[in-house]
């Protein structure tokens, strides 16, 4: 077990195209933020596990041998691809909450309980522990904050059970973890991920994992190579919304009208796919002529995400406001609210720099 404090963190993600089709087995492209949440562990010896979310307002804390005597067959042993819905019912009266709690302060302690008793159960005895996290994502903003949590959360675990090695040697001040682990924490993130919205794609987790610009189908993940460098903002307009809530909204609109919303899917992936390879020939040598075809796909992705019934009013609002000024925008993430993005040309930067001081605060 480990003795010393442990320090971990993980980025945010902007979808630039795919989102909800990628629930449905299509593509999704997808970059890291420089944004971050982080984990702090403290092991010791007091017979306690405590989790402390300052973000969100949450404190709590078990007495572990109480958790020692809980029925946890539940779990499984070892095998993080075993989570379903009534696990996370059971999981709701271990930590006795109401069976219809669905906010996200109680889905992260969920998460939490979840992996601590999955990945520790290894142990001949859980650990006594205080994990805080803290983060620079807004919640529910459709930036991946819930799946920075979960990766931090599944590292640290992992870490300190010893189901894989501190990458830190001695005297460095930040590490990696090798290929093989970072497979680990992604498959335990996601349960995580599980936990929290039911039914994710999985694209933030892998994102949030990995960092960099990723495309992601199908639990497939592959690098982009060379991407170039987009000039974007983020915007948030700070409308909650659920995640777990949208995609199971197009679920149930996919059932309700197969012919209408599948093609809309398809329509989707293909965005996705003359995204990836403008951004393939933008490597090479960016021409006006990519940033035009880059700026129809943000404008033809939108309007389908609103036929999804995934757009928002404030999202609306902000797609007006950058048209009236030359500028393309979308949704990303799970809409409803949340962020949108906004392509910046090189030869827009300049107006869009003047006009910063009348729109939210973007960060890049």
């Amino acid at each position: 077990m480990l003795s010393e404090v442990l320090l971990v963190s993980a980025p945010g993600k902007v979808i630039l195209h795919g989102e909800h089709a990628v629930v449905h087995g299509k593509v999704a492209l997808a970059v890291a933020l420089n944004l971050r949440t982080f984990l702090r562990l403290q092991p010791h010896s007091n017979g306690r596990v405590g989790l402390n979310l300052p973000n969100i307002g949450v404190r709590r804390a078990w007495d572990v041998a109480s958790l020692q005597l809980l029925d946890t067959s539940f779990l499984g042993h070892g095998d993080s691809a075993a989570l379903t819905a009534k696990h996370v019912e059971k999981l709701k009266e271990v930590a006795g909450f109401p069976k219809d709690c669905v906010d996200p302060e109680h889905l992260a302690v969920l998460a939490f309980l979840y992996l601590y008793l999955s990945i520790c159960q290894s142990q001949r005895a859980l650990p006594s522990l205080d994990i805080t996290v803290w983060s620079e994502l807004p919640t529910g903003a459709g930036l991946g904050s819930s799946a920075a949590y979960s990766v931090c959360l599944a590292a640290a675990l992992l870490t300190a059970c010893e189901e894989i090695p501190n990458p830190l040697k001695d005297g460095e001040a930040a590490g990696r973890w090798t290929e093989e682990n970072l497979e680990l924490i992604n498959k335990w993130a996601f349960q995580g991920e599980r936990v929290i919205h039911g039914n994710p794609s999985g694209v933030d987790n892998a994102v949030s994992t990995w960092g960099g610009a990723l495309r992601y189908q199908q639990g497939k993940i592959s690098s982009l190579k060379r991407p170039p460098v987009l000039k974007i903002l983020l915007i948030n307009t700070k409308v909650p919304r659920s995640t777990k809530v949208l995609v199971a909204n197009v679920r149930s609109r996919l059932l309700k009208f197969p012919e209408i919303v599948a093609p809309l899917l398809t329509s989707i992936d293909a965005i996705s796919l003359e995204c990836e390879r403008v951004l393939g020939e933008m490597a090479a040598a960016p021409t006006p002529e990519h940033y035009l075809t880059l700026e129809e796909l943000i404008d033809m992705n939108q309007h389908h995400l609103n036929a999804l019934g995934v757009g928002h009013a404030s999202l609306d609002q902000l797609c007006q406001v950058t048209t009236a000024h030359g500028l393309h925008s979308k949704l990303t993430g799970a809409g409803g609210g949340g962020c949108g993005i906004t392509l910046l040309r090189p030869d827009r930067e300049t107006e869009a720099q003047r006009g910063r001081e009348t729109r939210p605060r973007p960060h890049s």
